[in-house]
């Protein structure tokens, strides 16, 4: 009698948030063992970098950092969803990787789902979808909102629940962290991964997505949104909509509504009566119409009307002021992963106070401005690494453990980095990535993707703006006290701070660009 085969599925699970509580219910689905197919939960935080309280503090259910081998906390501070999940993806080591929003609320079985879903699954089928149920009031008809809510149950490649598998999701670049909501970054990314020839299929797990609370006017602040739909369209083209099963919109009525009282009101300016009465009975008509669109399927309660009122009349110019602005900013966008800038820093003198040959992770100490001036770099879209010579290493004042845990203090005080490169070797070791050797700069560029003119070296002394020469990138020397003079003489670029060095690192992006 043959053995029963045992699925082989292995799937990190990551799960962006901006500190709600409701993650607490995410993590309780993977609280007691067995958790059948998950190798590893990544928490990224988004918040802000100005909220510099640990998550635990904001989520009582988190625990502490390291009380848990299966669960981690990454920081991306406040880059939005896609570069969260971007972050989160680039933790995994794992067959596929499964994405879940901190609010919704997983199915007791859902770890077990999970795995039929993946199991068997043919090579070229690279995602599956769970399906999202959104619990609407019995006892009354659903507000604007619910219903808007509603609509993540029929969506196509949410990422409330989504799986995809890790070659194909890195073969395509991850997340267009131009989306900055949760909003068209997962269509995106479906899209994205069907060109490149691959299936998205649906599967049986199941998680809950309730309709949480939000203040008046949420319905306007969420036209937003049509900036993001001038990115799907300067991306995928005018049909984007029909290849990514999205409802059509309203933008053409929206725009026509706004002409028509922009139209009314200044021919009224000008004493142009009859057209003025004829525009403003057309903007009259649309808005009309569009209240009793939202209004009628609704709960018609006195408070819902008048928010059903006012919103209707700002929804039109407000959509069309952010579809406008979309179209003005993707207008020469390119195809993701776009061409990013990358910024090397040098780590001893340059964003940290130099500590000779320093193992100790608690005599870390930045200097002044470093936090701010790579949070201003990771904001602009530009990718940041560390390219450090660490020569205590190979002259035995170092073990290689002790540069690894200060890198890790060097992040947790001043944020993620996309690249690091280490030489351990001693200056006679002869090396060719000791710098001003150009193989470290060389290297962090090939790891990205990043074409070397599009990288740039900032450092304290003369070799770090070597390095940069010799691999054909750009330096700029930020001087500081053991800084020669000589080396200060010989670089091209000399600023006196970090922050004006990122304000000329941002002055290049913009002439690129």
């Amino acid at each position: 009698m043959s053995a029963v085969r045992q699925p082989v599925v292995d799937t990190t699970v990551v799960v962006p948030t901006v500190g709600r509580p409701s993650l607490a219910r995410v993590l309780a689905t993977f609280l007691a063992p067995p958790r059948p197919g998950v190798a590893a939960v990544v928490v990224v935080d988004d918040r802000p970098a100005d909220d510099d309280r640990p998550l635990q503090e904001v989520v009582a259910a988190l625990p502490p950092d390291g009380s848990r081998s299966w669960l981690s906390v990454v920081r991306s501070y406040g880059r939005g969803p896609a570069a969260a999940r971007n972050l989160g993806a680039a933790e995994a080591r794992t067959t596929w990787i499964s994405f879940l929003d901190d609010d919704v609320e997983p199915e007791a079985a859902w770890t077990a789902r999970l795995v039929e879903d993946l199991d068997g699954l043919a090579p070229d089928v690279a995602g599956t979808q769970g399906r999202v149920e959104v619990p609407l009031p019995t006892d009354r008809r659903p507000d604007d909102f619910a219903r808007a809510t509603a609509g993540l149950a029929t969506a196509r490649w949410i990422t409330a629940d989504m799986t995809y598998r890790r070659t194909a999701f890195v073969a395509v670049g991850g997340f267009d962290e131009r989306f900055p909501r949760a909003y068209r970054e997962d269509a995106d990314l479906a899209l994205r991964m069907r060109a490149n020839g691959a299936q998205l299929v649906r599967g049986a797990r199941t998680v809950v997505h309730p309709v949480r609370a939000e203040r008046a006017g949420v319905s306007v602040r969420a036209q937003r949104g049509n900036a993001d739909d001038r990115l799907m369209r300067a991306l995928h083209g005018p049909r984007w909509r029909t290849l990514a099963e999205a409802p059509p919109g309203r933008l053409v009525r929206h725009v026509a509504i706004t002409v028509l009282g922009a139209g009314g009101a200044l021919a009224l300016a000008a004493g142009r009566r009859r057209t003025a009465v004829a525009a403003l009975a057309g903007w009259a008509a649309g808005t009309s119409e569009l209240f009793l669109a939202r209004w009628l399927p609704g709960s018609r309660s006195r408070a819902e009307t008048v928010r059903m009122l006012w919103t209707s009349a700002v929804i039109p110019p407000t959509a069309s002021w952010h579809a406008l602005r979309g179209a003005v900013l993707h207008r020469r966008v390119e195809a993701w992963p776009e061409r990013r800038w990358l910024v090397l820093f040098d780590r001893d003198g340059t964003l940290v106070h130099d500590v000779p040959y320093n193992g100790d992770p608690e005599k870390v100490e930045p200097v002044e401005g470093a936090a701010e001036a790579l949070q201003r770099l990771r904001g602009a879209g530009a990718y940041v690494g560390i390219i450090t010579n660490q020569s205590g290493v190979g002259r035995g004042f170092l073990e290689r453990e002790q540069v690894d845990a200060v890198n890790r203090r060097v992040e947790q005080l001043l944020g993620p980095f996309d690249v690091e490169k280490i030489c351990p070797h001693a200056p006679e070791d002869g090396c060719a990535c000791r710098k001003p050797a150009p193989r470290m700069v060389l290297e962090a560029c090939a790891a990205l993707g990043v074409p070397v003119e599009r990288c740039v070296v900032i450092g304290d002394i003369g070799a770090d703006v070597e390095a940069a020469r010799a691999a054909g990138a750009r330096g700029i020397m930020v001087p500081n006290d053991v800084t020669r003079p000589e080396e200060v003489a010989a670089a091209a670029f000399v600023r006196p701070d970090l922050r004006s060095a990122v304000d000329e690192v941002l002055k290049w992006v913009a002439q690129v660009r």
